[in-house]
């Protein structure tokens, strides 16, 4: 019989504690050491792809250098040349969720990004940065934000609550986004592992019933890597719009 933690596809998303320092309440869980996993990946990466800094790159140079270009042009696309100033934040932002989305297709591994407690928390940190950096900037002129150029006065009553709205939603669906696909994409497949793994212990004829599921499998597993890597594109560029509304609060 198939363990039922092969097959319940909710299993994948429980957080347990690894550690617990005494009676201290803090403790370290298996989402904790994917976030650090996650961090010194990255981190190690980036060092030893670069380290020698050829001029003519090798693979690991020139991909290290292919994701700098492409979050580089993502940011000046969005927020300009000023915004470039940003670049380190979304360069880690972009990294960061990628890379625990890819590490969430690994059998056995733990997906961060399927938690909305993690998700929310990186949006809260853009919104943040967005507010701080605005006011320490702008002043009281960034509520600008909230007054569209060209809007007649007596639409402000109507448009200025719907921009209020308009931005304080922007944590919510920047992290619901991120969080809601995960979480859906890893479920479906855990699902369709699960019939194969069900249906193969029937014998013969379950074996020949498993083999549709595993084709689905495979092809979700694909759409994953696919649906993994725009997540992280889209956390990133939008990221990166929020924070041209810091930079040119007027527009």
């Amino acid at each position: 019989m198939a363990d039922p933690n092969t097959v319940d596809p909710i299993h994948q998303f429980a957080i347990y504690d690894i550690f617990t320092l005494g009676d201290t309440g803090i403790s370290f869980s298996n989402s904790s050491l994917f976030m650090v996993l996650t961090v010194g990946t990255i981190a190690a990466w980036l060092l030893l792809s670069t380290a020698g800094r050829k001029i003519i790159p090798n693979r690991a140079q020139a991909a290290s250098e292919m994701l700098y270009e492409f979050v580089a042009n993502m940011v000046r696309g969005a927020a300009g040349t000023e915004g470039m100033k940003f670049f380190p934040f979304v360069f880690s932002l972009f990294m960061f969720v990628l890379v625990a989305n890819y590490f969430g297709m690994v059998p056995y591994f733990f997906t961060v990004t399927s938690h909305i407690i993690v998700t929310f928390a990186l949006a809260m940190l853009v919104m943040v940065v967005v507010i701080g950096y605005g006011f320490a900037r702008h002043g009281v002129k960034f509520l600008k934000l909230f007054v569209p150029a060209g809007v007649p006065g007596y639409v402000l009553p109507i448009v200025v609550p719907i921009e209020v709205i308009s931005f304080l939603s922007r944590p919510v669906s920047l992290s619901v986004r991120l969080f809601g696909n995960m979480l859906a994409g890893h479920i479906t497949l855990k699902v369709f592992a699960g019939f194969v793994v069900t249906l193969g212990s029937l014998g013969f004829l379950g074996v020949l019933g498993a083999v549709l599921p595993l084709i689905m499998a495979v092809a979700l597993t694909a759409l994953e890597f696919m649906v993994s890597t725009v997540q992280a594109y889209v956390f990133a560029v939008l990221a990166s719009m929020y924070l041209n509304d810091a930079v040119h609060p007027s527009h």
